[in-house]
């Protein structure tokens, strides 16, 4: 059994006079999502023996607020292929990830993140996946499973989407009407 764990970075602020894309960091809301997403973590006992991340400043800020509620650090592996990365490119990551490794975290950017859950989930197969159809919010975290032995052998249609939590399903303060 290989387990994906999704993670979208949390809000960023436009507001911010920023050259680059890769250079926005988080609004406050967006630092507490994070940081409420760790203490779900924390609280779960959710723990992952590799974490890939976008080097994004967005993502780097997202990964610091996980780790403060969390408690812990996850030790993320920065690699550049993750930064608005598509389906099939997050997939080649998947397929990358060191044997031993049992729990895959992959923290990142959308579209790429909710198209990897519908390249790896059969279409119809839960209220989870109409869940992300309508969208995936920033800061929200996704587990997906595979009967399989190697990361090699994830493939298209193969996975279960089993969890999929918003911020605002922990906080409603965090949600679109939130302050």
């Amino acid at each position: 059994m290989k387990t994906i764990f999704l993670l979208r970075h949390a809000k960023s602020s436009w507001d911010d006079p920023v050259e680059r894309d890769f250079d926005r960091p988080l609004n406050t809301r967006g630092r507490r999502a994070a940081e409420t997403i760790g203490r779900y973590l924390r609280d779960e006992r959710l723990a992952f023996d590799r974490v890939v991340a976008s080097p994004a400043v967005r993502v780097i800020e997202t990964l610091d607020g996980v780790e403060a509620g969390a408690s812990r650090r996850l030790s993320a592996t920065f690699d550049r292929r993750v930064y608005m990365a598509s389906a099939p490119t997050l997939l080649d990551i998947v397929h990358e990830t060191d044997a031993e490794a049992e729990t895959l975290l992959l923290v990142g950017h959308n579209p790429g993140l909710e198209d990897l859950i519908f390249l790896l989930t059969p279409a119809g197969s839960g209220t989870l996946r109409k869940e992300v159809d309508i969208k995936y919010p920033t800061a929200t975290l996704a587990e997906m499973r595979f009967d399989v032995e190697r990361w090699e052998d994830i493939d298209e249609a193969t996975g279960e989407l089993v969890r999929f939590i918003r911020p605002r399903d922990l906080d409603p303060a965090l949600g679109p009407d939130g302050t």
